[in-house]
């Protein structure tokens, strides 16, 4: 189960600075609706060659402070 919520307005955001970061990430792989958390991290972990680890880390990174510009 994931320890995440993301909300559609800093998901906004967020996917932004998720594109800047992995430039050959997809509109398809960052598609989020909400409540489809686990579908997001899945996805991206599988794109990303990394664990659910690293995903929840790096979204949680991101969500945490979305008004920076920080990557």
């Amino acid at each position: 189960m994931s320890t995440i919520k993301i909300n559609e307005q800093d998901w906004a955001i967020a996917k932004l600075k998720l594109l800047r970061k992995y430039n050959h990430l997809s509109d398809a792989d960052l598609d989020y609706k909400n409540g489809q958390e686990e579908e997001l991290i899945d996805r991206l972990a599988k794109r990303l060659h990394r664990d659910r680890n690293y995903i929840l880390f790096t979204l949680s990174k991101q969500l945490t402070d979305v008004k920076s510009n920080r990557l």
